[in-house]
């Protein structure tokens, strides 16, 4: 387990003790309520039995037996010592023991189901769950490591890096979008080709792919291709923006200068 599955157990055991403190509260006070009062029975009926005394009567006088003979009166100024009362201990409910046995059980359950890998790359539910921030691994996260400049969106199970920021904002991201996660998040999960965008402009026949800041020139048709792109994925400019951008490396590398649009 990682850090991050860590603090989601404990989160899960601190809501599954909240709700056992309720339940015991909740039990101790429906116990705690006072019996109806019950009449004692009627006192003249046994008075009624008694047998009565005569008044010439004499009361007998009883002789102390061993006990009470041996058991000395404490001499002036010395205390009796009165035990003091245990309190007796309530024995745990049935339902108690019951009631935390099936927490038991479910917690067991709900740790066994988040480790069990769910797709080929073997994510855990544990990893695609919801962290503090409110995470959630789905279509059109991005995210950004917080040491490293490379901004990645997640698409179609896979997270893809948008190599230029025109290619961000062509695509409808803003800044406000952009989670940042830790370094090594991205290595849990698989990486799909880049996101780049393929510029032209109408007065050349040149085609280049834009990196950053720098656009490289796609030599030729089989070059394109190879890249997996169709001519769709063109966009026209104007020429000047094209010739105002440096040059890198060409497409496939070591063909020379590439050519100014």
């Amino acid at each position: 387990m990682n850090d991050r599955q860590h603090t989601q157990l404990d989160e899960l055991l601190d809501l599954l003790a909240e709700e056992v403190a309720k339940r015991l509260a909740a039990r101790a006070q429906s116990s705690d309520t006072p019996s109806p009062h019950v009449r004692p029975a009627d006192e003249g009926l046994e008075r009624s039995h008694a047998p009565e005394i005569p008044p010439d009567a004499q009361p007998t006088t009883v002789p102390p037996g061993p006990e009470e003979e041996t058991a000395a009166e404490p001499e002036p100024g010395e205390q009796m010592l009165e035990p003091s009362p245990t309190p007796d201990r309530p024995p745990l409910p049935a339902h108690t023991a019951r009631l935390l046995g099936r927490l038991a059980l479910g917690l067991l359950a709900v740790l066994v189901v988040i480790n069990i890998p769910f797709n080929r790359h073997g994510t855990t539910l544990a990893t695609a769950m919801p962290d503090r921030r409110a995470l959630v691994i789905r279509d059109g996260l991005v995210v950004k490591e917080a040491d490293k400049p490379e901004i990645y969106v997640y698409q179609d199970g896979r997270f893809r890096w948008i190599s230029s920021l025109t290619a961000f904002e062509r695509r409808g991201h803003t800044w406000e979008d952009v989670h940042i996660v830790d370094d090594g998040f991205l290595e849990d999960y698989e990486i799909g080709p880049p996101i780049h965008v393929i510029l032209k402009c109408h007065e050349s026949p040149h085609i280049y792919r834009l990196e950053g800041d720098e656009k490289r020139w796609i030599v030729d048709i089989e070059a394109f291709e190879a890249e997996g792109y169709v001519w769709k994925d063109v966009e026209f400019v104007v020429c000047s923006y094209l010739r105002n951008l440096p040059d890198g490396e060409t497409i496939p590398p070591g063909q020379g200068p590439p050519p100014q649009p």
